[in-house]
């Protein structure tokens, strides 16, 4: 795995701008002329935890069992 060519600053923006500012991860994309695997990358990388929901789903069989399960979104 190579170094990247972009500095910090450059992938941290971007991440703010899909995790923070909504855009799209494709528009960003496009936008800076970086992949979209890149920016998942990133957003692994330097995604704040203190900006990601975390969301609880409950299912129910039949009324009588439950199962939860924690789902983290980026958005």
């Amino acid at each position: 795995m190579g170094t990247s060519n972009y500095s910090d600053e450059f992938e941290r923006d971007a991440v703010h701008q899909i995790t923070v500012r909504g855009y799209p991860v494709r528009e960003v994309s496009r936008r800076l002329g970086v992949s979209t695997h890149s920016l998942y990358k990133w957003m692994k990388l330097f995604g704040d935890p203190a900006t990601a929901t975390t969301v609880n789903v409950v299912l129910r069989l039949d009324g009588l069992t439950h199962t939860t399960i924690d789902c983290v979104s980026l958005r």
